[in-house]
């Protein structure tokens, strides 16, 4: 299901707030950390209450986001989910299921911690994009 991407779209990365701050290059190190996922029609990515093991960004398809087993809502080319769990390693507070064909780019939270690690100027500005986002 999964192999290394020589690179996710650095279009459909610059349009995640999580990164909206970041240079070409910084963009670049980012897809460079993440792996492609395929996922077929009615294949669960992420359970509610699973241990929060990634982010993705939707590439292509669709996927259907429930809460307690209710709809919450669908997710499409450019959305992204996982967030929190990426930065924080916590349970996840969603089922995602895929309802079509789904390319995804994921990254593990050990992959984002090595590439903060080597580049703090992605980590300041991941910080700041997510203290604005709190603020709002």
């Amino acid at each position: 299901m999964n192999r290394a991407v020589a690179g996710a779209q650095i279009d459909t990365l610059s349009s995640v707030p999580l990164f909206a701050e970041l240079d070409a290059a910084e963009l670049q190190a980012v897809a460079d950390s993440m792996h492609e996922a395929n996922v077929p029609p009615g294949a669960v990515v992420t359970v509610e209450g699973g241990p929060g093991d990634g982010f993705f960004v939707i590439e292509s398809g669709e996927a259907e986001v429930t809460v307690q087993g209710e709809p919450r809502g669908t997710l499409a080319a450019g959305d992204y989910f996982g967030e929190i769990a990426l930065l924080m390693g916590s349970d996840r507070t969603a089922t995602v299921t895929a309802t079509s064909d789904l390319r995804c780019y994921a990254l593990t939270p050990w992959d984002f911690r090595t590439l903060v690690e080597g580049n703090p100027s992605i980590a300041w500005k991941v910080i700041q994009s997510m203290a604005a986002r709190l603020a709002q």
